[in-house]
């Protein structure tokens, strides 16, 4: 039986801290704390983890462009798929829902997409922050617009 979610931890970030969790073979989720609340309980980590916390500070801090971690997101096979192309979607770059739905293999209706994306356990490591409406338009973000604006901007897919 495969281990899961054995290992927690939180970093912090500048839109907030982040939680962490994992096996020692994967990370299953990396989540924001949407009230800003810290909580130090049932933190156990692990060196993925502690590896996965340094990346995204050096994404953070502007010296990382790609993660390099393994992942192990729960989700529906439909759901796999579309987060397996989030990854195709590299830093400053951004797609819309319908372009993401026409890279899938058969292509797929924009909202299906749409939920899948929204579903996504593992924050900024699968970039869902990158895909935008069909016009440009910020859309849903699990750690809000403020969020994907300033991760956007972060990666010079937006420019001030």
């Amino acid at each position: 039986m495969a281990e899961s979610a054995a290992y927690r931890t939180q970093t912090s970030s500048p839109l907030g801290p982040l939680t962490i969790t994992g096996s020692a073979h994967a990370v299953e989720s990396v989540g924001w704390h949407l009230d800003n609340v810290v909580t130090t309980a049932s933190i156990r980590s692990c060196a993925l983890l502690d590896e996965c916390a340094r990346q995204l500070q050096a994404y953070f801090d502007g010296r990382l462009t790609a993660f390099d971690i393994p992942v192990a997101p729960t989700g529906t096979a439909f759901q796999q798929r579309v987060w397996q192309r989030l990854i195709d979607v590299s830093f400053g770059q951004t797609l819309s829902y319908g372009q993401l739905a026409q890279r899938l293999d058969p292509p797929t209706a924009p909202r299906a997409v749409g939920s899948a994306v929204g579903r996504n356990p593992i924050s900024l490591i699968l970039p869902c922050h990158r895909i935008v409406g069909s016009s440009g338009d910020l859309t849903g973000f699990a750690g809000g617009l403020d969020r994907k604006e300033w991760l956007l901007t972060h990666e010079g897919s937006i420019l001030c």
